[in-house]
């Protein structure tokens, strides 16, 4: 059976200081969470050893944001995946449209990022979604399609995570439609040709919606973002279905 993984993504939000805030209310309320699934928060890198240090014990598993395809070297501004490992991460994410969006990164640079997380024992979080350009072309199938087999070429499909975040519902308020995404999450499932890989949805997820969603067949988990900062509304999507 396949495990649903919750994650939570900060983006460019929370201090030390108001990541210690979020630890001291989220902590209780995750307290008798579930076993079924995983919860995972990616955290800007300056806030990953306090966040790791206030919820240790809590059955969290941290991510990276990112991960640079080098151990080291003359990258400004990167992480390495020894980097993230010193300070116990489990996860890194790769490809999110922002950084595919404000940093032109291509589908060659994402795969070689999931691949030196994976020979680094970290398991990649691909992201994958369509604009809505592409959305209203009738593209979206082939879009996906491109990234799965490009952004995961040489990866192990046993030790990876897809999320399918369509581009037109990240912090718009609007939703994919939970049948449609699960949809698509199946279609994605086929293409990593992995029965067992865990596909989450990500897009203006919120305690509203996450029902719906983690009802759908293909739906593993989802990709939060700005109900991820809310400690109350994080807890709530985590312990969905109760």
């Amino acid at each position: 059976m396949r495990k649903a993984v919750i994650a939570g993504n900060w983006k460019m939000h929370m201090t030390c200081a108001e990541t210690r805030v979020f630890a001291a209310t989220f902590r209780p309320l995750i307290a008798d969470s579930p076993d079924d699934r995983e919860v995972v928060i990616a955290p800007p890198f300056t806030s990953i050893p306090t966040l790791c240090r206030h919820l240790e014990g809590a059955g969290v598993k941290f991510a990276g944001q990112n991960v640079h395809w080098e151990d080291q070297g003359a990258y400004t501004g990167m992480i390495s995946a020894p980097m993230l490992l010193e300070h116990g991460v489990s996860y890194a994410i790769v490809g999110h449209s922002e950084p595919r969006k404000y940093y032109s990164e291509s589908d060659e640079q994402i795969n070689l990022r999931a691949r030196n997380a994976q020979r680094h024992g970290l398991i990649p979080i691909l992201c994958v979604g369509e604009s809505l350009d592409q959305r209203e072309s009738n593209e979206t199938e082939r879009v996906i399609h491109r990234q799965i087999e490009q952004g995961l070429e040489d990866v192990d499909p046993t030790q990876v995570v897809v999320a399918y975040e369509p581009i037109w519902a990240i912090g718009t308020g609007k939703t994919c439609a939970a049948e449609e995404a699960n949809r698509i999450c199946g279609l994605i499932r086929g293409w990593v040709g992995n029965p067992g890989v865990t596909v989450q949805y990500g897009g203006s997820v919120n305690p509203a919606t996450i029902d719906d969603l983690m009802a759908q067949s293909d739906i593993d988990g989802v990709l939060v973002g700005g109900a991820s900062l809310d400690p109350v509304s994080f807890a709530r999507i985590v312990n969905y279905g109760r």
